[in-house]
């Protein structure tokens, strides 16, 4: 997929810029605050509707504008799409696929696809299970669109269940549990949907993970990458999950009244990362946990790849500063002219001659980009 055009209207710091991409590697030169990140968050937003950046679609619109909007014109092999994003600061955002308004959002993910990969994402490792449930869900989005409407379903059931909890925390009356029985099978029922695909998806890109770490780090370190839910998960059967959600549900039910909140479900779970058996997390060094993040990227390409038959855009948002030279040289010969790259830069050093001769180069400054 090639992504040829985006047009930024009143987005974060640029007002009306557009982007014409001429090679499979564009290179976004300049200081810090000139809006490099912006642009790489415009392509990740039309990717999967999220920012990694956890940003508020307010956040997102140019201060004192009322409406932003991100266009892109992307090349596929089965065709070429007219993507529209528009965000509004006090409203709902909305998508319009070549001209038509679409209703779902869920029917614009998949479009385009795209694997994000900045200095935030060495907290993968350090970081807290958020973090990593986040990870995987912007990564399952891309795999199975509709994975998009199955978090939303499980997250309002989750959000309903605990203000019943919150208003209802001192009754203990029959009602009241036979109220709770319903909420709990809802949320047992969406709740396995979302555990079930993140297990799959775990399963299929740890060992593409692991064999990329092994090449990295030259086999001396084996990486185990593992999805720990927080409902026992001894066969992947939706019957079988769905019990295991209830069993434990119930064991639950005085400790939720008494705080108010629901402590069972995927919006507790792990992914337990493990460098030679041991918690990259508490033990990795630095190095270790570069190397760590490094491979998940590039599994994450490579799956996508798999999945979706094409090679999705691979966006580097300031991330070869805080690589080694052996861990740059390891993803650009990764990349080489396979992915379409755009890579957000301080400085040109990081580069060797030929890589800057088959790319473009821009330059950015307060929210406007040069040749």
């Amino acid at each position: 997929m090639y992504l040829k055009t985006l047009h930024l209207r009143q987005f974060r710091n640029y007002q009306d810029q557009k982007v014409e991409f001429s090679a499979a590697k564009t290179i976004l030169v300049g200081n810090n605050a000139q809006g490099k990140s912006n642009l790489l968050e415009a392509v990740e937003l039309l990717a999967t509707l999220r920012s990694h950046r956890m940003a508020r679609d307010r956040d997102l619109v140019k201060e004192g504008e009322t409406i932003a909007q991100i266009n892109a014109h992307l090349e596929r092999q089965t065709g070429s799409s007219d993507l529209t994003l528009t965000l509004r600061r006090n409203g709902r955002r909305s998508v319009a696929l070549n001209g038509e308004s679409v209703r779902r959002q869920m029917d614009f993910l998949g479009v385009i696809n795209a694997v994000q990969f900045s200095s935030l994402d060495l907290e993968l490792v350090r970081g807290g299970p958020e973090g990593r449930r986040n990870w995987l869900d912007t990564l399952l989005i891309q795999l199975e669109p509709v994975y998009a409407y199955i978090l939303q379903q499980y997250n309002h059931v989750l959000r309903q269940r605990n203000a019943f909890l919150k208003n209802n925390e001192t009754l203990h009356t029959t009602s009241l549990h036979s109220e709770l029985a319903l909420w709990d099978a809802q949320l047992a029922t969406a709740g396995t949907r979302v555990i079930r695909r993140r297990d799959r998806a775990i399963q299929r890109l740890a060992c593409i993970a692991t064999a990329w770490h092994a090449s990295i780090s030259g086999s001396t370190e084996i990486l185990e990458i593992k999805y720990a839910p927080n409902i026992p998960l001894e066969d992947n059967q939706p019957e079988q999950v769905q019990q295991a959600f209830l069993a434990k549900i119930q064991q639950r039910t005085l400790a939720e009244l008494h705080q108010g909140t629901t402590l069972v479900g995927p919006h507790r779970d792990e992914v337990e990362l493990t460098i030679n058996q041991t918690p990259a997390r508490q033990y990795g060094s630095q190095g270790q946990q570069r190397t760590l993040v490094l491979a998940l990227k590039l599994a994450e390409l490579q799956l996508i790849e798999e999945v979706v038959k094409e090679p999705p855009l691979l966006l580097l948002d300031d991330v070869l500063a805080e690589l080694d030279l052996s861990r740059q040289n390891q993803l650009l010969d990764a990349i080489q002219d396979r992915f379409q790259t755009l890579i957000t830069t301080t400085h040109l050093g990081s580069f060797d001659s030929q890589w800057l001769k088959s790319s473009q180069i821009l330059f950015v400054k307060a929210g406007e980009l040069t040749i």
